[in-house]
């Protein structure tokens, strides 16, 4: 018999008894639904995180003022704003490891155009800020030295901004309120995210001025972060170092006193998280994995318990001349077809659990046809693998002895 019609001879013994087809190979269909599954989250989970690194910047180190003290009492990290522009020109000068570095003050405003207002957050901060994030125009342009010094009252809006309050029109040179403020939009940034683009900056001197630094209660030197960028990866580890050293020195820190600032590296935060998540996606995969064997041995059981049933029929047919490697052949084929219908429907039912799943829950998900291809190709291969026992032992049937099987 050719392939193709031992395929067909294989479909049709597997249809004489549906429902047991269905059980011996429901723990094909699980195990390749769990490696779809757990393949297409994780690695949507690290496309994710690959992009959060994308949309921090490369070689990012992140200043936050830490912890102070009132009366005794720990208050939480960022209650009392340590840091200072003197702080950001000190690292410039001082750290040659850093390329780029800018201080901030950020908080909530209204932002509104003629009948539109969107609430947003809204930065003040220097051109280095864009420099140290690798965030570049989309149009128009940055803030120019005047502005920046004079506290001018400009703009730059991030994507989402841009959008909800401009539509398609060309939001340069038009007028927006900042807290009933008028400021002149001078560019437009590029999209970094869904969580970064909600965002509009102004010179640092203007949230100084204007809103940000009243609100703040502090001096006029302070900002509530800082972004630094080393240049280059090598670089992070001692940069980092000696603008600890550096801040240290300047705040009068003593030796055994708690800094009153920290120093994070975003990048290698979320990529400790890609590696979390890759790791948890390895060990899913090893138990789906498992899976898949003990759905190969169950069809290795009832392929075993089929050869016994058809060892009448296996005895006409070597009767009438089909030799052992036909019969062989002709039992691996429905173990083969066997797993093959349950890893197709196991990449249904996967594909439609990661799905839902990134609906409901909000995960990122991607399915790879490189892995549908890997979980089917590996449910074929345990088909192969456990249905040669009972297909060998088809085979090697004596046909007289078979024949005489009622």
């Amino acid at each position: 018999m050719s392939l193709a019609q031992t395929l067909l001879v294989a479909l049709r013994s597997l249809r004489l008894n549906p429902m047991r087809s269905f059980l011996t190979m429901l723990g094909i269909v699980i195990g390749v639904a769990s490696v779809v599954t757990v393949l297409a989250i994780g690695s949507g989970a690290q496309g994710r995180v690959a992009d959060q690194i994308r949309a921090v910047g490369a070689n990012v180190l992140m200043i936050n003022p830490g912890t102070a003290q009132k009366d005794g009492i720990r208050l939480k990290a960022g209650t009392r704003l340590t840091l200072t522009e003197g702080d950001v020109e000190a690292i410039l000068a001082q750290v040659p490891q850093v390329r780029a570095a800018a201080g901030s003050l950020s908080g909530s405003a209204q932002i509104v155009r003629e009948n539109k207002n969107w609430n947003t957050v809204v930065n003040g901060t220097t051109n280095g800020h864009f420099l140290v994030r690798d965030w570049l125009l989309e149009r128009g342009r940055s803030f120019n030295p005047t502005e920046q010094t004079t506290a001018a009252k400009v703009a730059i809006l991030g994507s989402v901004v841009a959008k909800e309050l401009f539509g398609h029109d060309n939001p340069i040179g038009a007028e927006v309120r900042i807290m009933s403020v008028p400021f002149e939009v001078v560019g437009v940034l590029d999209a970094k995210g869904p969580d970064q683009d909600d965002v509009v900056f102004v010179p640092l001197e203007t949230a100084k001025l204007r809103f940000l630094g009243s609100a703040s209660g502090v001096n006029r030197d302070a900002v509530a972060y800082i972004v630094a960028k080393a240049v280059s990866d090598e670089a992070m580890a001692r940069a980092r170092t000696e603008i600890e050293a550096l801040l240290r020195q300047r705040h009068r820190m003593t030796a055994g006193q708690e800094d009153d600032f920290r120093v994070s590296d975003p990048a290698a935060a979320m990529d400790a998280q890609r590696g979390a998540t890759r790791t948890i996606a390895l060990l899913l995969t090893s138990v789906a994995g498992v899976s898949l064997l003990v759905g190969g041995i169950s069809i290795m059981n009832i392929m075993t318990v089929t050869v016994t049933e058809r060892t009448r029929e296996i005895g006409i047919r070597r009767a009438v001349g089909a030799r052992g490697a036909d019969i062989r052949l002709q039992f691996l084929a429905e173990a083969l077809v066997l797993c093959l219908l349950g890893g197709l429907v196991g990449v249904v039912v996967g594909t439609g659990i990661s799905l839902t799943v990134a609906r409901s829950a909000g995960w990122a998900t991607v399915i790879d046809a490189q892995a549908i291809l890997l979980a089917v190709g590996f449910s074929a291969l345990v088909g192969l693998f456990f249905g040669y026992y009972p297909a060998h032992r088809a085979s090697r049937l004596d046909p007289v002895d078979a024949l005489k099987m009622e």
